[in-house]
């Protein structure tokens, strides 16, 4: 009886082990391969790629595995993708690479570990390149590394926007500072006219625009009027065409920039980054705003506003709210 009892207390724990070996070699889901890659699952990860699945397989979000683990600043996992033969220059649908996930997160022993595996360190033309994520990010230690390693300082976004701009734009003063110093161009222009001067009085910070003007252009781009710049948040007039000009196309122009800051917006959801999204979510409206007020200047702007809870970002509410011609409260 006690031997019949072992026998199947064996068997028992035989039928586990295959049962587990099985869901161990079953081919994973997008979502589920990119949990276990996010968690560090690398026996589960390893019992996939030795069950034959490729090492650049695509999860859900961010990219492929050895992405996740460049955001996640994940060596470990990184090294086991690499050796199965996983593409260190691998892009997802956004053109992004591990290096730019790792420079955007601020991993540096990760960027440094890409780096020494050949990753390219700078993108084709008019595109993001990895110290535009580090700038926008405002990580010092991984645009000094990179910019020691031979990175293009003044390389161009697909708008034309420099490393040096993303700075500007997120306020990253340190960040402008170490540009600078490193001999960044501050007179690049984007192809809507914008350079890190206009942004910086855009976004009404002074101390950011004395870095990126010489005195004299501080001081003439100080005495402009506030109209001249726009409101980051609120709506503005459509400008007015002089005597024989052409008129302008504002809203043209209004729905590049909508359209440029809702695959940013896109981005920073799919990361969970819902506080940087909802900043976001307030400009779109505002330029949204603003480029019905340019089709209809004998109209009221509207202002459509967004509203999510922190907990729940999908869970949004909008609505448009109507301005009078009196001044802003």
């Amino acid at each position: 009886m006690l031997r019949h009892f072992i026998s199947t207390e064996l068997r028992l724990c035989a039928l586990a082990l295959l049962l587990h070996a099985g869901a161990l070699l079953a081919q994973p889901d997008p979502a589920s391969y990119g949990v276990q890659v996010e968690a560090g699952n690398i026996v589960q990860v390893r019992a996939w790629l030795d069950a034959g699945l490729d090492p650049d397989y695509l999860a859900d979000h961010i990219g492929t595995g050895l992405m996740i683990a460049a955001w996640q600043g994940d060596i470990a996992m990184m090294e086991l993708l690499v050796a199965r033969g996983a593409d260190v220059d691998k892009e997802n649908a956004l053109g992004e690479r591990a290096l730019m996930h790792a420079a955007w997160r601020g991993h540096v022993d990760a960027v440094k570990w890409l780096l020494a595996r050949g990753a390219r360190i700078d993108n084709d033309a008019m595109r993001w390149s990895p110290l535009h994520y580090a700038a926008f990010a405002g990580h010092g230690d991984v645009a000094a590394l990179l910019l020691d390693r031979g990175a293009d300082i003044n390389a161009r976004s697909p708008n034309g926007s420099s490393a040096l701009m993303m700075a500007v734009y997120e306020g990253q003063e340190q960040m402008v500072r170490q540009l600078i110093a490193r001999g960044a161009d501050r007179g690049i222009r984007n192809d809507r006219g914008d350079g890190a001067l206009e942004w910086a009085f855009k976004f009404q910070r002074l101390s950011i625009a004395r870095l990126v003007a010489a005195p004299q252009d501080f001081v003439a781009a100080a005495n402009l009027p506030k109209s001249q710049w726009g409101e980051p948040v609120r709506s503005q007039p459509a400008p007015a065409a002089g005597p024989g000009a052409a008129a302008p196309d504002p809203a043209g122009a209004m729905s590049g920039q909508i359209e440029d800051l809702m695959k940013i917006r896109s981005v920073l959801a799919s990361r969970g980054m819902t506080g940087a999204a909802s900043k976001l979510d307030r400009r779109i409206a505002a330029l949204r705003a603003q480029r019905a007020r340019a089709g209809r200047d004998a109209t009221p702007a509207a202002v459509f506003e967004i509203s999510a809870s922190r907990s729940a970002p999908g869970d949004q509410k909008a609505r448009l709210i109507f301005e009078t011609d009196g001044p802003p409260p």
